[in-house]
């Protein structure tokens, strides 16, 4: 099972209300795509944080996540709602399963 976070920093321009939109359209949008299993979105509590709004999506595995990566529905979300609003991110992926070896994920 593969965790795919992705980590942003909005533009200036962003609202708290634009925020709230953009959380909303993450699970509506991503949950479309068959491969996602799970959608998580939230926003930071801290205003010293760095990383202003997370998008997490949790797929079976690596050729899961490149199947996604190429899904309509992702590549609409990441056109519509990411790239206008974010200035700055940090993507990770990471092997949940205990014990399994991450070069067969």
């Amino acid at each position: 099972m593969i965790a795919h976070i992705c980590l942003h920093k909005l533009r200036p321009e962003i609202t708290e209300e634009r925020l709230e939109t953009m959380m909303a359209q993450a699970r509506v949008q991503l949950l479309r795509v068959p491969e996602v299993l799970v959608v998580r979105t939230g926003k930071r509590i801290k205003p010293t944080d760095p990383w202003e709004w997370y998008v997490a999506i949790e797929v079976e595995s690596l050729d899961k996540l490149a199947i996604c990566q190429d899904d309509p529905n992702y590549i609409k979300f990441r056109e519509d709602v990411v790239k206008p609003a974010v200035a700055e991110s940090c993507v990770q992926s990471f092997e949940m399963d205990p014990r399994k070896d991450v070069k067969y994920s």
